[in-house]
């Protein structure tokens, strides 16, 4: 008999009764606020086409590498789950069997984040009572399958029964936003927006850059192999990203290098890696571009968020044969004092300039980012990212960074996710731990209850909506 699926009321709360009952207390204040993703990578079509989604494992394996790379560090090849290959094509494999095969090994989420978010979903959005294993794969899919194949469960209404007030998507410099142009001349109230990645016409090293600069110029008939002209283009195109609702833009470096060269300098660089690049022309130009783009956000008033540390696709033979975005990127050390110096010597005093910090290096907590971002008026710091994206990686992250940043030297919490159904369930997550760890400043004394709550109230809704200027 399958044994019964339940989240306790109490989950992630402190086993020490005082501090739970205050946390209990602060959760009841924030538990149904709006959700605010001010940063994520869902894809736009589902909200501009508003169609059923296909079956449970489309929506819920294929989207989530959390899910795909643990399945896959385990033996499990990506073909059986039909995950899409690097040239588009994919495993003739049948929906239901990968569905059974991610059940056969549920077993392996025990004690992540994602067995959390998942039994969140399974429970909150399908109602369903029985706990995922092989016994019960069947009974799942069929109940998730009949249930999207309703109106309740198409995109759009899932987004209002989630309570998101707005959703942010990620999209290449060159996208030409058909989707947010759809979304934007509906009758739907919903708000999606998109953000300003241009990684790829930015990052010499990436597998498309020469292309996207052709296509580049296609967009704003201008010469994007020329210095001058490929900034204006870039200008431009930012511009009409702002125009179709973004607040923001992004930037995923290897490293948090900047760089302040001379207009002569860069053009110089710029024909060099249009070539074939050293890996220190491809560096140095990345740090070039991030002052550059800081500079270009005075202009625009889009909010930077620099990303840096993942050593991307660190395996070479999946990102060959399924390309990128497979679970096979792996946090690096990344220095940030001595990086980030040329672009806050520049503009870092600048109250008008905003800069959202994020890293997958812990170790920076307290030695670099709080410090810096106690300090700098134009930085603030993202919330715990990607692998940290869990209950004990945002504790460490409020104990690393509050003593010397404060609370309103962050930016509150995004999801970062393209697994759309997980959205709710990580916003829950967020706000339960940061209520304990409120919960514990209140019983050390350290604040009042009424303080605490103002805060879980910032942490949950208001610092994210201020940050990304929602």
């Amino acid at each position: 008999m399958a044994s019964t699926l339940t989240m306790h009321p109490d989950r992630l709360f402190s086993s020490n009764k005082i501090e739970r009952d205050i946390a209990r207390n602060l959760y009841q204040h924030v538990e149904k606020l709006p959700i605010v993703s001010p940063h994520g990578h869902t894809d736009p079509a589902w909200f501009a086409e508003n169609k059923n989604f296909s079956n449970p494992t489309e929506l819920l394996i294929h989207p989530d590498h959390y899910v795909f790379r643990m399945l896959y560090s385990q033996g499990v090849d990506l073909d059986q789950l039909g995950i899409p290959r690097k040239d588009g094509s994919h495993a003739n494999a049948d929906p239901e069997k990968a569905w059974q095969i991610f059940a056969d090994h549920y077993h392996l989420f025990q004690g992540t984040p994602s067995r959390i978010w998942l039994d969140y979903v399974f429970v909150n959005t399908f109602n369903i009572t029985e706990k995922l294993n092989s016994s019960t794969a069947s009974h799942y899919y069929q109940v998730i399958n009949d249930a999207l194949q309703t109106e309740a469960f198409k995109p759009r209404s899932l987004f209002d029964r989630y309570n998101i007030e707005v959703i942010a998507t990620t999209e290449c410099a060159t996208d030409n936003l058909k989707h947010h142009q759809k979304i934007k001349n509906s009758d739907w109230s919903g708000k999606v927006i998109t953000a300003f990645r241009p990684d790829a016409v930015v990052d010499p090293e990436h597998e498309k850059f020469n292309a996207k600069l052709v296509q580049l110029s296609e967009l704003t008939n201008l010469d994007c192999q020329e210095y001058s002209q490929y900034l204006d283009a870039l200008r431009q195109r930012r511009l009409f990203f702002k125009e179709m609702g973004a607040t923001s833009t992004d930037h995923g470096h290897p490293t948090a290098a900047t760089a302040n060269l001379s207009d002569e300098q860069a053009s110089v660089l710029f024909q060099k890696v249009q070539d074939t690049p050293t890996a220190g022309d491809a560096e140095l130009f990345r740090a070039h571009m991030l002052v550059k783009m800081a500079e270009m956000s005075l202009d625009d008033g889009l909010v930077m968020q620099i990303h840096p540390g993942s050593h991307r696709n660190h395996n070479q033979q999946l990102f060959a044969h399924y390309g990128r975005d497979k679970g096979a990127d792996i946090p690096a050390n990344t220095e940030y004092v001595n990086a980030l110096k040329p672009l806050l010597s520049k503009f870092g005093n600048n109250t008008d300039l905003s800069i959202i910090l994020f890293t997958l290096d812990e170790t920076v907590y307290s030695r670099e980012l709080a410090p810096l971002a106690g300090h700098y008026p134009s930085l603030k710091l993202g919330p715990a990212w990607w692998f940290h994206d869990s209950p004990e990686g945002m504790m460490r992250f409020r104990r690393s960074v509050t003593e010397t940043a404060g609370f309103y030297n962050t930016v509150g919490f995004n999801d970062d996710t393209r697994a759309f159904l997980s959205i709710p369930a990580r916003h829950d997550v967020a706000r339960r731990m940061d209520c304990t760890y409120l919960a514990e400043l209140v019983a050390r004394h350290m604040l009042d209850e009424s303080e605490a709550v103002t805060l879980a109230k910032d942490l949950a809704y208001n610092l994210a909506k201020e940050a990304y200027k929602l």
